[in-house]
């Protein structure tokens, strides 16, 4: 029999992949394992370059530090479904796939996690030897899964260099994944990752009066960093509770980081060093992990932490060359489950949210009730770049602030971009700290200065520690957790002015309020955001740009519960909305949410509607948003806690507008990274490979979102297919930057929509050239597989396939240049050019450079048309970069405003403006068409199976909950459309590096359920096994008093070590 511990964490396990629900469209969706990353094209097309790796060789040493080029060799994390010594998991692993030999050969980790159980093993696996260890490996009941070990490689620049930051489009910033040069791509070596997190420290903070200046010059920088009212302790008033006696004491806290001296002198109690990585050291080489430990925890004048007494435990997983390994942050965090940590920071962060078994086991870490501090990313000031794992719900997501409460233009913003396409984005980050010019401890001694969110996270730590050494030792884990700490940090932070939601979460973390929220703490639930005022203006962008109106899309809120009474909870019966006057009456809402919250924490997806009878009202309605949250006492037996939680709701509602003032967006078709690998759409940008920000009008096109907003259009965003939205509703639809394929039902639909109901469509294109996804194929050093773009900027063929009644088709050439229009200058990035076009249509061609083997060669190509197609009107563009906020050098909206006059009629085109007079100008109507009937298009590109990256081939036609009207009601079920083609190339993203047990799923892989408020029915979309079922009463009755209270190892028997203690490899 399984001892009661082993026994605990196995079900542990099971819950966090046990629980599974489909997809849904605002749930995180299932996390099918794929992988983009790798070293770059064959050294023979990209040799590497930039600095070689360096180590700082003393305090203070300002170098850049770059990774090295070096192949990773063929090994493999095995997931096993229960806890075993690791000499357990090695023999059943040997009993199951046969001797160690040259096949495979399992890797012996000798580090302090090897004294307790575990959940994994690394194996290496002979080279060509997989597909045949994948089929036995799949036939072993006690594997879970497998997964390539990620090769995790942080650069810090430690000063800026002219190359990262003046790039020539908007702040300078951008992703840190690998370089192109020419058609090639150069990907870094190892795990994606984004901008450094640390290390910024000559950022620039503009301000709306002096765009050309920055408030720091060194001058000022310097008297501002000798002022000590800007010391963390005097801008938190922490001296005030440190006259209380609370100082940090009897709090463990973990950093995850490059390690610290020993001796270190600004630090008093350094508990515990431990080491993870290849290096024979304890040490911090580079100076990163003693400036993050130093924030929290320093002691010294020059330079003070926010928690001096903390008991400081550090876990070296980065090497003084930043590289780290999946595998080594698996047992350094099973090791802190084990030694019962109580507080992590982790400043590090990337993009993937998609590292399954980093994500799995943040998740186990957090139910074990250990509360986590991130960073939010450095890829600010874009939007829709949030890093991972800050931007998971039971984490706390740090953003950066000056300490003139301004945002750091660093600092990454939301939404997150799980849910997208079909659903909406979560708020994070969930509270911002200092960031910019902070003071931290050096790696021997002294004091210095730098900038980022990975020192916004230790700074958050510190608060938490302090805060939590504020409650009493003998309850104070009863009432601290993941969930309670994150509301208590909410509930106190203090809203900047002038940002929104996705900019700065709940605010500026204080330490006054916060710790007056935790002295009157009873165990409850709540929702992040707490108020939804859609009128309250900026906080509340986008949902305050626009009011609500009958026959819409309905407006989309991802709202986050938090469960501050236990690790799991549930939902007591379906949300309800209570109007409070006339206009609330008129409000319909209908409700996604998770119906197991775990760990902590869960979602509630709110769709917000008008009534059919409401087109007409003009005023205010409100009304409460009502659930109640239910979790097991610990230790009780059958007994359960409940808190109801009541969310004031208000928002403006209008009668519906006119039809040539609504636009609709098409989020539906959009593909995007992670999973799939989705090149850049600007092939000049050279630091950047990868299309990874949302492609939302409230990420990367928010720009272009307020623009249209502020010219008096209304966009609403659709996220089903075409034959879900009634065209008389609209003006134009607009779409840009596709990649998914159309169902043949769609493509009828849209040309009845435009010939018969007058609807105007806007198409941006995007760059499609086979020869050229043929370049940026590279190989992945992580999964040991070679990588191939899914498509190209845009899918042109499926755009081509959906436009051919209309008589308009993209060619497949790749243009760049400038262009004047309306006496507008109009940067054309990496577009396609028009190969057909209508007789009586209006074409635009302009002076480009066409890629072609290599070189440019400049002549006129078509790249613009406008068109009349029955009743409605058609307008085709080669490029969306004029759109896309990441890289834009210059912007079109005056350009895309003249498209939208024409496509919906809003302007008379008999009185034209100065912009439609230009685009329809009499001297470009074409006499005859563009293009013949047998002229040869773009053809699907080959190399890839794109059923795997696309949404449309791998579902029926549905509409979904983000349709105008019930799911229950408009729901089609035509089968997925299939590419009529020659036989397929497997694809490269087809996970051949993961093996998933049919019957495990992610933790978040939670069943939900909607619920329509008004329409007097309600709808299971996904339901919970019954093993489910099983799994989780055993929880409710007894992994909750463990998770919980946790008295004394969950992971292994023995004691925790105790006083300083060193260990090596």
């Amino acid at each position: 029999m399984l001892p009661r511990w082993l026994a605990v964490l196995n079900i542990l396990s099971a819950v966090a992949l046990g629980l599974a629900r489909p997809e849904g469209t605002c749930s995180v969706p299932s996390p099918s394992y794929r992988r983009t990353q790798g070293r770059c094209l064959p050294a023979e097309l990209c040799g590497a370059r930039g600095r070689r790796p360096v180590r700082a060789a003393r305090a203070g040493a300002r170098d850049r530090v770059s990774a090295s080029w070096s192949p990773v060799e063929a090994q493999y994390i095995v997931r096993f479904h229960e806890y075993r010594r690791a000499e357990a998991q090695h023999r059943l692993l040997a009993q199951g796939l046969g001797p160690e030999g040259e096949a495979w050969g399992w890797i012996r980790r000798n580090n302090k996690a090897a004294e307790y159980p575990t959940d994994f093993g690394l194996i290496r696996v002979a080279p060509g030897g997989y597909e045949a260890l994948k089929a036995r490996l799949q036939e072993l009941s006690f594997v879970k899964d497998v997964h390539p070990d990620f090769q995790i490689t942080r650069a810090l620049a430690w000063e800026s260099y002219p190359d990262e930051e003046d790039a020539g489009w908007a702040g300078g910033y951008g992703a840190f994944h690998g370089e192109c040069d020419g058609d090639t791509v150069r990907k870094f070596p190892g795990r994606l990752r984004t901008r450094p997190t640390i290390g910024l420290d000559k950022d620039v903070e503009t301000y709306s009066d002096s765009q050309s200046s920055s408030f720091f010059s060194e001058s000022h920088r310097k008297l501002l960093l000798m002022d000590k009212s800007h010391s963390l302790t005097g801008l938190f008033e922490a001296n005030k509770i440190y006259s209380l006696g609370y100082t940090g004491q009897n709090v463990k806290v973990g950093v995850f980081d490059t390690g610290v001296r020993g001796d270190h002198p600004h630090i008093r109690n350094i508990k515990e060093r431990t080491n993870w990585t290849h290096e024979p050291t304890l040490d911090d080489g580079l100076g990163h992990g003693s400036f993050v430990a130093g924030v929290i925890a320093s002691s010294d004048d020059g330079c003070p932490g926010l928690a001096p007494d903390v008991d400081l435990h550090t876990f070296r997983v980065f090497t003084n060359d930043q590289v780290s390994y999946t595998s080594w942050f698996l047992d350094a965090f099973n090791y802190a489950m084990a030694t019962e940590m109580e507080v992590v920071n982790l400043s590090i962060g990337g993009p993937d949210y998609l590292d399954r078994p980093f994500v799995d086991k943040v998740w186990e870490v957090t139910a074990n009730g250990i509360i986590m501090t991130s960073a939010i990313g450095n890829d600010g000031p874009l939007y829709g770049t949030l890093n991972n794992p800050a931007d998971q719900n039971d984490v706390i997501g740090v953003g950066g602030i000056s300490f003139k409460d301004k945002i750091a233009h660093f600092s990454s913003r939301g939404m997150s971009s799980w849910e997208l396409p079909l659903g909406y984005g979560r708020i994070k980050p969930d509270i911002m700290a200092y960031a910019q010019d902070v003071r931290g401890s050096r790696i021997t001694t002294g004091c210095r200065s730098l900038s980022g969110t990975s020192v916004a996270s230790p700074v958050a730590c510190g608060a938490v520690c302090l805060l939590a050494s504020t409650i009493p030792k003998e309850r104070r884990w009863d009432l601290l957790n993941p969930a309670s700490m994150k509301q208590a940090l909410v509930h106190g932070a203090e809203r900047l002015p002038g940002l929104n939601i996705y900019e700065q979460g709940a605010g500026r973390a204080t330490l006054a309020k916060s710790m007056a929220f935790l002295q009157d703490y009873t165990p409850q639930a709540s929702l992040i955001p707490g108020v939804l005022n859609l009128t309250d203006c900026p906080y509340m962008w986008p949902f305050c740009t626009q009011p609500l109106y009958a026959h819409a899309m309905p407006v989309m809120i991802n709202a986050t519960i938090l469960n501050g009474m236990g690790v799991i909870g549930h939902l007591e019966g379906p949300p309800r909305f209570e109007p409070a006057d006339v206009g609330g009456h008129f409000v319909n809402m209908q409700f996604e949410y998770s119906t197991t919250l775990w760990p902590w924490s869960g979602y509630l997806a709110i769709y917000i509607r008008v009534n059919a009878d409401g087109q007409d009202y003009n005023g205010q309605a409100s009304g409460t948003i009502v659930f109640d949250v239910s979790s097991p006492y610990p230790g009780a037996g059958d007994q359960r806690q409940s808190s109801t939680v009541r969310v004031p709701f208000i928002a403006n509602v209008i009668p519906t507008p006119s039809r040539e003032l609504r636009v609709l967006w098409d989020q539906f078709h959009s593909v995007k990274y992670p999973p799939q690998y989705l090149p850049r759409d600007n092939l000049d940008i050279k630091n950047d490979i990868l299309d990874w920000h949302g492609d939302h009008p409230h990420t990367n096109f928010h720009q272009m979102f307020n623009y249209l907003v502020e010219h008096g259009y209304y966009l609403e965003i659709l996220g089903s297919p075409f034959t879900c939205f009634d065209a008389l509703q609209y003006g134009a639809l607009l779409m840009v930057d596709l990649e998914d394929e159309y169902y043949p039902d769609e493509i009828l639909k849209l040309n009845s929509d435009v010939r018969e109901k007058g609807l105007g469509v806007v198409v941006f294109a995007e760059w499609y050239n086979v020869d050229n996804l043929e370049k940026m194929r590279f190989y992945d050093d992580n999964t040991r597989t070679y990588w191939t773009p899914a498509t190209g900027g845009a899918n042109v063929p499926a755009l081509n396939d959906l436009l051919e009644d209309f008589g308009v088709a993209f060619g497949d050439l790749i243009l760049s240049g400038n262009f004047e229009l309306a006496k507008q200058t109009v940067r054309y990035a990496s577009g396609a050019n028009l190969v057909k076009f209508p007789e009586g249509g209006f074409l635009h061609s302009f002076k480009l450079g066409g890629k072609a083997t290599g070189s440019y060669s400049s002549q006129l190509h078509p790249v613009l048309g406008l068109t009349s197609v029955g009743e409605g009107h058609v307008v085709a563009y080669g490029d969306s970069g004029c759109l896309d906020g990441s890289y834009q050098v210059s912007d079109c909206y005056a350009m895309l405003k003249g498209f939208l006059e024409y496509s919906t009629g809003r302007v008379d085109l008999t009185e034209s403006s100065e912009y439609l007079s230009a685009l329809l100008d009499p001297n470009l109507r074409l006499e005859t068409a563009l293009g013949s009937d047998d002229a040869e298009l773009p053809k699907r590109f080959e190399g890839v199976n794109f059923t795997e990256a696309s949404f449309v081939l791998r579902h029926p036609l549905t509409c979904y909950s983000n349709s105008p009207g019930s799911p229950d009601l408009v729901t089609s079920g035509a089968p997925p459309r299939s590419i009529e083609s020659k036989e397929l190339l497997p694809s490269i993203p087809t996970n051949p590096d993961v093996l998933s047990n049919s019957s495990t799923q992610a933790p978040n892989d939670m069943a939900y359920t909607v619920q329509v408020t008004g329409l007097g029915s309600s709808q299971i979309l996904g339901s919970v096994t019954t093993w489910c079922y099983v799994v989780g009463i055993v929880v409710v009755v007894g992994l909750y008093q463990f998770t919980r209270q946790r008295k004394g190892p969950i992971i292994g028997q023995g004691e925790t070590s105790k006083g300083t203690g060193e260990h090596e490899l």
